[in-house]
């Protein structure tokens, strides 16, 4: 009895050795998944792949060991002798020891088939649940759903039966080889005993009637290939492979029946006729179908094709949201003038200045406040600013434990637990250095604006997932105070309770950490925090959805930071529709709301049309709250993603096209324009702007993107998605006339580039040592005409702070280059532009008033104030200088004697 137990002791060990782990992040993924208050998604996916995984195991164990133990009965309990071509007997184990081993080896291959079936729980969920698109396919008149729901789930299943039938094909021809049933003598015919013949027949059998199912599976699945011209059955398709499959289906069957009546009968013929009639009825429908293409489509293409272009064109519209798009003409000759430049204020004051990669190396270099800060991304958004709608640019201010200078386990884990604070300023205004004006900035953040923040503390969000432990003996850093820092603990309600020890115990064991156990300072109230990188949170609780976006872009509201990413549904299998990059359907149907305090993670449907969002809201119910049921402080700011708009406008620049002639033609095929940056030729990326669109009484928020004719640079559409209010997720394209030339962005940059004033200044900037970075070329549409502008930054000889420096301003025939983009539209339009809106730091203080009649003069500053004015400015400008040269020792120390003579000043 002890040796069975030890081996069993030690067969338990092992078990809990290699499973030990894998349960170990269940539970804790269990207690993580409710503690954000999913636990029934977590649920939900662990009964399916847990369901999948038994049916399977057991349907397959159930074949592999049937037809196994049929062959095993052929050999009794007889120990089988094989004799090598050498002469030499090989003694098989007998009947009793091989059943042992066939039902093993049955039980580890159903395994993992069940564990690879397991990791297809969504394809098995959604053909369960699946909501009908009530669109049909215009060939076999079959929902939509058929396609995206069930068709996927079908062909798996189809795969795995052919998969078990092979298998049990080739043990059991293997049994019966061995066993003397089966002989193989070459060039001696096969031969078999009649229970060998039988089994073996019957599986043929089954193999056949599987070919016949995949015949008719294959007759849908012409619906969503390419077939040359279009995605989707062509002619030969439709006249030709598809009558081809419902025969070859046909024969299959009739294959299966001779293949049944073979086994229960002496004649040899069937299946050999079966497989020939498979064979020939297969190569003759493609032969067919070839000569259908050649001499009956060929011919007469673009007639033959036109019914299946429609049906290409259609449906590709509607799987990427493009069917609504509406159609503006715009005529092309209308003519600027300075009253037309007045009226659109609201666009030209929200002029996007300031490219995100020089603000965020900016921001690095003015903002970061300590090394352990970074900017991860900057953001665009709008808010209403002092009354004011503006376009503003922010960017969190997140910790990064990597550069921390004393990288201790405390120091990661317990004190420099989160980031604090943003910057956030106006996309269009810059300080006299060329540096970004800032509405809100330092620490604590200060704003110079009503814009509200209470709680600027970070602890989910885009740069760190590394788990932080909180409400400890050791207090939490918050943010740098002069020589000091200011110390925090942990209020909110994120984070899973480590009051015990075994809890402590699983989560020293998931992150690999002994401190966990060991550390005093973790007590009863101690709180574990992980999963705090959003997008890895988000995967990790839908992993169903599809995130293209990799920038989640950040809120204030109500005082508090927050994160919006957009998630999406797709599906390669929506027929007739043409895929662009992974996809042929997408729809933004989630959209998700994190607080970067507590990680409170909502999910909001965005699109309760989307069948497949309405699918997964059938299958995780409970999970997905209506739009309308977000706060209006977080809807201000629902923005069109950028992402799927990328996506559509690749689209759309084929399919604006719907007369199949045109499309066959391609007569009228636009692309996105590709301009010159930094030397490098990029494709224009779509951009966020205020802009009051053609036809509507106010500005908007909105995201645009030009079109140019292929192979031409001059301008033939620009395409606007839009964001606010009632209007979110509709299109509009603007359209120039074909027979009017406007210039397109590729034309305007090479006048920049060879325009006699602007290139010899860009010229010796690069002479004397000096980086010219040029910024987005903006296409700013002003009534019916447009004006292109694009910033000019610099960045020093051995600086790091890129500086604005100029603004290039493109009207017609007219190029200009100013300090300001309203000094440009007064050189071009005439008159004195209006200033943007200005902020407390922008500002100069305000010129004394005059006195009033009869009052008396104010005094005048004495000489001793007037030496000390001059020194203060003396310091402010070599601060300055220190400041663009990344000279941060000088910065400070100029700063301090600057803050001397102030006092000095006041003393006075």
């Amino acid at each position: 009895m002890k040796s069975p137990l030890r081996i069993a002791l030690v067969l338990l060990a092992v078990l809990l050795f290699l499973a030990g782990p894998s349960l170990v992040r269940f539970y804790t993924d269990w207690l993580w998944f409710g503690e954000v208050g999913y636990q029934r998604i977590f649920l939900t996916m662990l009964q399916s792949q847990g369901t999948l995984f038994t049916i399977t195991f057991v349907l397959a164990t159930a074949w592999l060991a049937l037809n196994l133990n049929i062959a095993l009965k052929a050999i009794g309990n007889v120990r089988p002798v094989f004799t090598t071509r050498e002469g030499i007997q090989v003694t098989l184990p007998g009947g009793r020891q091989l059943r042992t081993l066939a039902l093993g080896a049955a039980l580890l291959l159903a395994a993992l088939i069940g564990l690879f079936l397991a990791g297809r729980w969504q394809e098995w969920l959604m053909w369960r649940h699946g909501v009908p698109f009530e669109v049909q396919d215009p060939i076999l008149g079959r929902d939509v759903s058929f396609y995206v729901f069930s068709l996927p789930f079908l062909r798996l299943i189809h795969r795995l039966a052919q998969t078990l039938v092979v298998l049990a094909a080739l043990s059991t021809a293997a049994i019966y080889l061995v066993s003397g049933n089966l002989t193989s003598g070459f060039p001696a015919q096969l031969s078999m005993s009649p229970k060998a013949r039988r089994h073996l027949v019957l599986l043929g059998a089954a193999f056949l009637a599987l070919l016949a199912w995949g015949a008719w599976l294959q007759r849908t699945e012409h619906l969503i290939e390419s077939s040359g011209l279009i995605h989707g059955a062509s002619y030969a398709d439709v006249y030709g492979r598809m009558p081809a499959a419902l025969v070859l289906m046909f024969v299959a069957l009739v294959g299966a029946a001779l293949a049944v009546w073979q086994a229960f009968d002496r004649r040899n013929w069937p299946i050999p006729v079966a497989i020939g009639l498979y064979l020939v009825v297969s190569i003759g429908g493609e032969v067919y179908s070839s000569v259908l293409q050649r001499f009956i489509v060929t011919p007469n293409e673009q007639v033959r094709e036109t019914p299946f272009i429609e049906h290409n064109i259609a449906a590709t519209r509607q799987a990427f949201g493009l069917e609504n798009v509406e159609v503006r003409p715009l005529s092309g000759d209308a003519l600027l003038t300075r009253a037309d430049i007045m009226n659109n204020g609201a666009t030209l004051e929200n002029v996007r200045l300031w490219d995100h990669q020089p603000l965020l190396e900016t921001f690095g270099q003015i903002q970061e406040i300590r090394t352990y800060y970074d900017f991860t991304s900057v953001d665009n958004d709008r808010y209403r600013i002092n009354g004011a709608l503006r376009q503003v640019m922010l960017s969190a201010r997140e910790l990064n434990s990597a550069s921390l200078p004393n990288r201790t386990w405390v120091n990661e884990r317990l004190t420099f637990t989160h980031g604090y604070g943003l910057t956030l300023g106006p996309v269009n205004q810059v300080t006299s250095e060329g540096l970004p004006v800032l509405f809100v900035r330092d620490l604590p953040p200060q704003t110079t604006v009503d814009l509200k923040i209470d709680e600027p503390s970070i602890y989910f969000g885009e740069l760190t997932n590394d788990y932080v432990i909180v409400r400890t003996q050791t207090r939490e850093f918050h943010y740098p105070r002069g020589d000091d820092n200011v110390f925090t603990q942990y209020e909110g309600t994120g984070g899973i309770s480590l009051g015990s020890f075994w809890r402590k115990l699983l989560f020293a064991l998931r992150f690999g950490s002994y401190q966990i156990v060991l550390s005093d300072d973790i007590g009863p109230e101690s709180r574990i925090l992980f999963n705090r990188n959003i997008r890895e949170r988000l995967l990790t609780l839908a992993p169903f959805l599809r995130f293209l976006d990799q920038d989640p872009y950040l809120v204030v509201a109500d005082g508090r930071l927050f994160w919006l990413y957009d998630a999406y549904t797709s599906s390669t299998f929506y027929p007739y529709s043409t895929p662009a990059g992974p996809v042929n359907y997408i729809r933004n149907s989630v959209k998700f709301v994190i607080d970067a305090y507590n990680g409170t993670t909502t999910a909001y449907l965005a699109d309760a049309s989307d069948p497949i969002a309405a699918t997964y809201a059938r299958i995780f119910p409970d999970t997905f709250k209506p739009l309308d049921q977000m706060p209006d402080s977080l809807r201000q700011h629902v923005r069109y993603p950028e992402d799927i708009f990328a996506l559509q406008a690749q689209v759309y620049a084929t399919y604006h096209m719907t007369q199949p002639a045109v499309y066959y033609n391609r007569e009228d095929q636009w692309e996105i324009p590709a301009v010159d940056d930094g030397g490098e030729s990029r494709a224009m990326q779509p951009y966020y702007t205020i802009m009051r669109l053609p036809g509507e009484p106010q500005a908007e928020f909105i995201q645009m993107l030009p079109f140019t004719p292929r192979r031409r640079d001059n301008l033939a559409a620009w395409l606007v998605a839009r964001s606010d209010g009632e209007h979110y997720g509709k299109m509009r394209v603007f359209e120039f006339p074909k027979q009017k030339l406007v210039f397109g962005p590729r034309q305007v940059v090479a006048r920049i580039s060879q325009d006699q004033v602007i290139a010899p200044q860009i010229t010796l900037w690069n002479q004397q040592g000096s980086q010219v970075i040029w910024g987005t070329l903006m296409v700013i549409p002003i009534e019916e005409s447009l004006i292109y502008v694009r910033p000019l930054y610099l960045r020093a000889s051995g600086g790091r702070i890129p500086e604005l420096t100029r603004v290039i301003v493109a009207y017609e025939n007219r190029i200009v280059m100013q300090e300001t983009l309203e000094a440009g539209l007064a050189e071009l339009f005439g008159g004195k532009m209006p200033p943007p809106p200005t902020s407390e730091l922008d500002t100069a203080a305000p010129a004394p008033a005059a006195p009033a009649e009869g009052a008396p003069a104010p005094p005048s500053a004495s000489p001793q104030l007037n030496a000390l004015a001059a020194q203060a400015r003396t310091h402010y400008d070599r601060a300055v200088a220190a400041q663009k040269s990344g000279d941060w020792a000088t910065y400070g120390e100029e700063l301090r004697q600057l803050g001397q003579v102030l006092q000095k000043m006041g003393g006075r």
